[in-house]
C-alpha cells in the first residue's frame, strides 16, 4: 500500500504562498510549479512543497475553453468578481477561493513514481493530514462533482478535494485542492452556472454538476477548520515522517526562469481565450 513514506528524501523546501497568492492570479502559481518542477527534475533542488490560496477564480481546462458561449460566461463571472483562466493542463473546471488550500508536492520523476503511484501518495498524505476524521477519506470518482476523476477525495460520499499532476523536465508536481471552509455546494453552483451559460442551447453536452455532491472539510467535520490549521496539519505530517522542511524563496536562477514561465502561461491563457 502506498504511503507517505514513498515521498522522496528527508530534506524538503517549502514555498509558502498561502497568504501572498491572494494578491495575484493563479497563473503565477502554475508558473511557480513549472519552475520548481524543472529545478527538482534537474536535481538543482531538494523536493519542494508549494502551498497557495487564491481569490475567487474558475480555472478551466482546455476542453472547457472550447464551449460555444465561453466569453459570455466569463463576462458573467467577471461581473460577479470571479476571475476565469485556463490552466496549462487537461481536466475540467475547478473553483478556487480563500477557503481552498492548494498543495503541490514536487518531486523528481523516477520509474517508481508512476501516474497512479503519484496520485496514491497524495491521497495518503491527505489522509495523514486529517487522520482525526471519524470517517474514511476515500479516493474514487464522485459523479456530479466538478472536475470528477478517479482520485476525487471524499468523506461519506461528499467530495472535498481533487488531485491532479503535471510532469515537466523530469519533475512531477502532484497537486491537490482542499476545500477547507465555506460551502462546497455553493462553489459547485458557481461552476454549474458557468457551464450553463457557456453551453447555451448546447448545455446538455456540458458537464452535469450536482452541488449536493460537494462539501468543505468544515462542513464534514461539523466544526470550523481554517486554512492556517490545515497548513499546520501539513507541517505535522512532514515532521511525523522525519522530513526536514525549510521555508524558502526562489533562487536567482529560478526567479529568472519563473518570469519566462509566467510569460508563457499568460500568453497561452490569452491565446486560448482569444481563439
Amino acid at each position: 500500500m502506498t504511503s507517505v513514506k514513498s515521498l522522496q528524501g528527508k530534506q524538503w523546501r517549502w514555498l509558502d504562498h498561502s497568504k501572498a497568492a491572494l494578491y495575484y492570479s493563479p497563473l503565477h502559481s502554475f508558473a511557480y510549479d513549472d519552475t520548481i518542477c524543472e529545478s527538482v527534475g534537474k536535481e538543482y533542488s531538494h523536493p519542494v512543497v508549494h502551498t497557495w490560496v487564491h481569490h475567487p477564480t474558475i480555472v478551466l481546462g482546455t476542453q472547457d475553453s472550447r464551449l460555444p458561449y465561453i466569453h459570455e460566461a466569463i463576462k458573467e463571472q467577471n461581473e460577479k468578481g470571479v476571475e476565469v483562466i485556463v490552466r496549462n493542463s487537461g481536466g475540467l473546471a475547478v473553483y478556487l477561493d480563500p477557503g481552498i488550500l492548494n498543495i503541490s508536492l514536487i518531486m523528481k520523476d523516477t520509474k517508481d513514481l508512476s501516474i497512479d503511484t503519484s496520485y496514491a501518495i497524495m491521497h495518503a498524505f491527505v489522509q495523514e493530514m486529517y487522520n482525526d476524521s471519524t470517517k474514511a477519506i476515500i479516493a474514487r470518482e464522485i459523479v456530479g462533482s466538478y472536475c470528477p476523476g478517479n482520485y476525487d477525495l471524499s468523506i461519506n460520499g461528499k467530495k472535498f478535494a481533487g488531485i491532479s499532476q503535471r510532469r515537466l523536465r523530469n519533475g512531477i508536481s502532484v497537486q491537490v485542492y482542499l476545500a477547507i471552509t465555506g460551502s462546497g455546494s455553493e462553489r459547485a453552483e458557481v461552476v454549474r452556472d458557468f457551464y450553463q451559460t457557456a453551453g447555451g442551447e448546447y448545455r446538455t453536452s456540458t458537464p452535469s454538476v450536482q452541488p449536493e455532491t460537494m462539501a468543505s472539510l468544515s462542513e464534514l467535520y461539523q466544526r470550523p477548520i481554517t486554512v492556517a490549521e490545515s497548513v499546520e496539519r501539513m507541517l505535522r505530517v512532514f515532521g511525523d515522517y522525519g522530513m526536514k522542511l525549510t521555508k524558502t524563496s526562489l533562487s536567482p536562477n529560478e526567479t529568472h526562469r519563473f518570469h519566462k514561465r509566467l510569460r508563457l502561461v499568460t500568453e497561452r491563457n490569452e491565446k486560448v481565450l482569444r481563439d
